[in-house]
């Protein structure tokens, strides 16, 4: 898409949010059933872009991608009322006679920008929160994956007039055209390096960011864990959508004693899970491209590898593979995977694991198996993360319940239910004062008798 009809778009969106068109709580809930329901009708064409773009199988599609932005687009509907609702505060003595309130405002404008391996959800998602909070959205999915991307700009197309929600598509000139433009605010959900760039072009204009990164998210397992139980969360964790997910753990950290048997329980359920040829397995899904194909098979060392390790360049698809015995130095160490290769560090006690976790950058997700109550709470305190679970991985995010999001090298901000449409609202703070009384104490001339009054106000 040219440059010029861009800025077209964003000009048109503007030029609709300023007659006060969105703030219609009527006209948003409207917007949203209309949506469900093209989703809904949809779902089939959906489902066959996922296939298409990562080899995903209209289960996993469901239960990982359609399944979820329905369930955020009810979630929305049943609460917006009283998430856009003005909310009254205390008002202190000295504001007497006046009522004090919190008022959620649109930003106006808003970009969002998606990422490829979870091409539907993570568009939709961030989409359907700035709709509700009474925004107009331009929409940039990723190029990477096509066939999503174009069922996308129907679906959107359908149910919005362009003045309300768009979509650019297009590769990194039109991501660049996009970052030149004037946003009131901006959602980027995609790589660290690419986050930067978007924090970067945002600052010259004071824009405001969400960044949902990534990072290298650990799954901790300490002696008391049960290790059957670890293992099976683990690998679907892990292996889900080909390892391409920004929560999946990332690596292994496992206590010394147990990890031996947690190793042959991982081989036990990825056999279990995935067959003995993961490759012939329909339902195993593929890696995105070429590219990132190249990139991790050239980090599997051959002589770490404990299981997996199969590879078919023609059909982009990786093992599920096992790495052991490796350490922080090792180049699958250096960098998030995001791929179907799990490599296996130890330690000797769970401070020592601590230690070295907060030596990192900090990571969007952790995750800690064990049957001791009290070392799930000091990992959790002691840790900086964006979210996780404890005896599970990956369904921290699953939910409209609680916000989703990292921070630091992982992100900042939040998003899913209530706090998404906080995402994309400004709370204005008012006072209504009323025209009686005056009080004439805050007026200069200032008089001896104001000095003794004042702190009866103010304390």
């Amino acid at each position: 898409m040219k440059e010029q009809e861009i800025l077209r778009i964003v000009e048109k969106q503007r030029t609709w949010f300023f007659t006060g068109a969105t703030l219609s709580l009527s006209g948003r809930i409207e917007a949203l059933n209309k949506l469900k329901t093209c989703i809904l009708e949809r779902e089939a064409d959906i489902h066959e872009a996922l296939l298409n773009d990562l080899g995903k199988s209209s289960f996993e599609s469901y239960m990982c991608e359609t399944g979820i932005v329905l369930s955020e687009i009810t979630f929305m509907l049943k609460h917006i009322r009283f998430f856009a609702r003005e909310k009254t505060v205390p008002t202190p003595l000295a504001q007497f006679h006046s009522r004090s309130y919190q008022k959620p405002s649109p930003y106006g404008v808003v970009l969002i920008m998606s990422p490829w391996n979870y091409p539907f959800l993570l568009a939709l998602n961030p989409l359907i929160d700035a709709i509700a909070a009474g925004n107009t959205v331009v929409l940039k999915p990723s190029a990477y994956s096509p066939f999503t991307s174009q069922v996308i700009q129907s679906i959107i197309s359908q149910c919005f007039e362009e003045k309300h929600a768009a979509v650019v598509t297009g590769g990194r000139a039109e991501n660049a055209c996009l970052l030149n433009q004037h946003f009131d605010y901006i959602f980027f959900t995609g790589s660290q390096a690419v986050g930067k760039e978007v924090m970067a072009r945002a600052a010259a204009r004071l824009t405001p960011v969400t960044l949902e990164l990534g990072g290298k998210s650990p799954c901790v397992v300490d002696r008391t864990a049960n290790l059957r139980l670890a293992a099976r969360r683990i690998v679907f964790g892990k292996f889900l959508n080909c390892g391409q997910t920004c929560v999946a753990p990332d690596y292994l950290y496992c206590d010394r004693s147990v990890k031996d048997q947690l190793v042959k329980e991982l081989q036990k359920q990825i056999k279990q899970q995935f067959g003995k040829d993961p490759l012939k397995n329909q339902n195993y899904g593929k890696i995105i491209n070429e590219k990132h194909f190249k990139r991790l098979t050239s980090l599997m060392d051959p002589s770490k590898i404990v299981w997996g390790g199969g590879s078919d360049c023609q059909a982009l698809r990786i093992e599920p593979t096992l790495m052991d015995h490796t350490d922080f130095s090792d180049a699958v160490m250096q960098e998030e995977i995001f791929g179907p290769i799990l490599p296996i560090l130890t330690f000797s006690s769970l401070d020592e694991a601590i230690r070295r976790i907060n030596t990192l950058p900090h990571p969007l997700a952790l995750y800690i198996f064990t049957s001791n109550r009290h070392s799930a709470k000091k990992i959790t305190a002691r840790c900086g993360f964006g979210g996780g679970c404890i005896n599970d991985t990956v369904i921290h995010l699953a939910t409209s319940q609680m916000g989703f999001g990292g921070f630091g090298e992982s992100g900042m901000g939040s998003y899913h239910g209530k706090e998404g449409f906080e995402t994309f609202s400004h709370k204005k703070s008012i006072v209504d004062k009323k025209t009686w009384p005056d009080l004439p104490m805050r007026y200069q001339p200032y008089r001896k008798l104001y000095e003794k009054l004042i702190p009866l106000f103010l304390r």
